[in-house]
């Protein structure tokens, strides 16, 4: 099946990125049948420089069945190739990682101690008359071998 992904360049802190068409077997920066466009994450929004793409050769790979993943997907949205794909629900998206986690720890435990309250009551007490029942056996195997 073939994609039309992007493929990671650059060196460290600075990615720029190959938008190519590839097999989906293919490893992300591995082999690839062509190259259609660049995307330079790190230019600003406004920059013509930022998104290149050569659009005769994206709707001739669409036509053959390529189809673009997500983030390419957005790409080409931006530049008004193809409809802009609808937004995913994430409504943690606009608070920072940091709060976020913060945020889970703080309602988990109350959370959890509820849960498991109950639970831990129930199985005091389960034990408990297990143990009771389990007694009066025990005495009454006891004490029929020695009669």
């Amino acid at each position: 099946m073939l994609k039309i992904r992007l493929s990671m360049g650059g060196v460290r802190k600075r990615p720029i990125y190959k938008i190519v068409i590839a097999d989906s077997r293919y490893p992300r920066d591995g082999k690839f049948l062509e190259k259609v466009g660049s995307f330079n994450p790190l230019l600003p929004k406004e920059k013509k420089e930022r998104i290149k793409v050569e659009e005769e050769r994206i709707k001739y790979w669409i036509s053959k069945g390529a189809k673009p993943t997500l983030r390419v997907s957005r790409i080409l949205g931006e530049i008004q190739l193809m409809p802009m794909p609808k937004a995913g629900n994430n409504p943690q998206k606009a608070v920072p990682k940091k709060d976020r986690k913060a945020d889970d720890k703080k309602e988990e435990p109350k959370a959890e101690a509820k849960k498991e309250a109950p639970k831990a009551e129930a199985k005091k007490e389960e034990p408990k008359a297990e143990a009771k029942k389990e007694a009066p056996k025990a005495e009454a195997k006891k004490e029929e071998p020695k009669s």
